[in-house]
């Protein structure tokens, strides 16, 4: 797998090396966070999301307190 020079963070692309996370994090600590993998594929048609409403409702359901 190629590997990527960048990351998204904090609304913006940052180089790895300057990728940083506070300790003192609140999701370092506690486990406070919530991931859900989106699939787009590339079709004739153009780019397609699988399940997108699906996967929307899982993210807001396990994000919610």
């Amino acid at each position: 797998m190629k590997e990527s020079k960048f990351i998204w963070m904090d609304g913006e692309l940052v180089a790895w090396k300057d990728a940083q996370v506070h300790v003192l994090t609140h999701a370092l600590h506690y486990g406070t966070g919530v991931f859900e993998g989106i699939r787009c594929y590339a079709t004739k048609q153009g780019p397609a999301v699988f399940r997108l409403k699906e996967h929307v409702d899982r993210l807001f359901g396990s994000a919610h307190i």
